[in-house]
């Protein structure tokens, strides 16, 4: 399983695990970039491998023996996807027999629809995480005339847990989580401003607990990148935090097991608290916007501000649907996989492949796919480019020192001095 950050790491080896519950082992390989995730990111998805490399793109191509794996499960952004499809379709070129390749979404699909799904083009499957998307997946397949056989229904592999006890003391909210996403708002009063209403909520009822769920610490990135990290907002505000309102890290479903309302833009952490029954709302203070992603909850009935949440307001939200978007309305889930078990186990058992095809090639995409190909090492044929693959053998002390201080100036190049230049741009 191949993943390029933490959120990924957690959807592909769940989704191994999901796929092939009997394998006797798993292998992660964390594609090297600027959101790599660090021991602690890891740690705190629980979720183990029983190898662990961080690879370039074509050391992960050399590094998939089609003899040695059944399955390969590509949890990554779409250009990585497409990139890692033509270098295994190169790298396995005629043979009769490879692993079955599998990819999809981490989450919510409320942008570049269009862009991501013809970018994952060419895997065997392509999971889709509720009915909605796999109706919306196999519409865009075909509207560009290429087949969506591929497309699978299934759920998202992380959601679970104990059901919310609507009790007299979960009526009264005494947990109050704001679950905050690194991009999304994308601008400092907007993220003030959020930070500022949750600390407000917690001021106006001093018998609640609010707490602010971060999904990254200082210095580390996830999936996007953080350019103002609510940890240094907070830092700023007059009087700081109220007793009653802290910031937390740590696993989701742990947080959810003491939330009993969850409040947020637009996260997926709101599927993982619809599906267990806790009152969740998708904010509409900043508008109901595509850039903010909280229209995808239109018809939700989880829609609402902090002025209403502030009066009382509990949303409740619409069983149908829920049920379109994957959230089983019993919470259940023994049945989700079953579709994509099947499909994997009859293309595991064929005696041959048919070779990885991706939408995209040099006749559909001549000007696109040759930048997204070069930027994983790799030529629009899908060979390693000139210098792009190291010779077999580990390197010496002195290269991996060099190359992890080349690693460490490209991160800290992309997560501080460019976010800071950037912010100077703005004034």
């Amino acid at each position: 399983m191949l993943a390029d950050s933490d959120t990924r790491w957690k959807w592909g080896a769940l989704t191994a695990h999901r796929l092939a519950p009997d394998a006797t082992r798993l292998d992660g390989y964390l594609l090297r970039g600027r959101a790599t995730p660090t021991v602690r990111q890891l740690a705190e998805v629980g979720v183990r491998a029983d190898a662990l490399r961080e690879v370039t793109g074509t050391e992960f191509v050399r590094a998939i023996d089609r003899t040695r794996y059944d399955i390969t499960v590509l949890a990554c952004v779409g250009g990585a996807v497409q990139a890692m499809l033509h270098g295994l379709a190169r790298a396995w070129d005629g043979t009769p027999a490879r692993p079955v390749v599998a990819t999809g979404y981490v989450g919510v699909v409320y942008e570049k629809l269009a862009d991501g799904l013809l970018l994952r083009h060419g895997a065997d499957v392509v999971l889709a995480n509720s009915r909605h998307d796999a109706e919306r997946f196999r519409e865009v397949y075909a509207g560009v005339g290429a087949s969506g056989e591929s497309v699978t229904e299934c759920a998202l592999p992380f959601l679970g847990g104990e059901r919310y006890a609507t009790d007299a003391a979960s009526k009264d909210r005494r947990t109050v989580v704001f679950a905050a996403q690194p991009s999304v708002p994308d601008n400092r009063a907007d993220r003030t401003y959020l930070l500022r209403r949750a600390v407000r909520h917690a001021r106006r009822h001093p018998g609640r607990e609010v707490l602010i769920k971060l999904r990254s610490k200082p210095g580390e990135h996830t999936t996007h990148i953080e350019e103002l990290p609510y940890q240094k907002l907070a830092a700023k505000l007059p009087g700081g935090l109220p007793p009653n309102c802290r910031l937390v890290y740590g696993h989701m479903g742990e947080v959810l097991d003491r939330t009993d309302l969850l409040v947020t833009v637009s996260s997926t952490a709101a599927l993982e608290s619809l599906h267990r029954g806790i009152p969740t709302a998708v904010l509409t203070d900043l508008g109901i916007r595509e850039p903010l992603g909280n229209h995808h909850f239109l018809g939700s009935g989880c829609l609402a501000s902090w002025d209403q949440l502030d009066a009382g307001h509990l949303p409740v939200a619409d069983p149908a649907w829920t049920a379109r978007q994957g959230v089983a309305a019993d919470g259940s889930y023994a049945t989700a996989f079953d579709a994509a078990r099947r499909r994997i186990t009859e293309l595991v058992a064929a005696d041959t492949l048919p070779p990885l095809a991706p939408y995209y090639t040099t006749e559909t995409a001549p000007h696109y796919l040759p930048a997204i190909l070069a930027r994983h090492g790799l030529d629009p044929q899908g060979r390693p480019l000139p210098g792009a693959a190291r010779e077999p053998g580990e390197p010496s002390a002195v290269r991996r020192a060099v190359r992890e201080a080349a690693r460490g100036a490209y991160r800290h190049g992309v997560q501080r001095v460019a976010p800071a230049i950037r912010r100077l741009g703005e004034l």
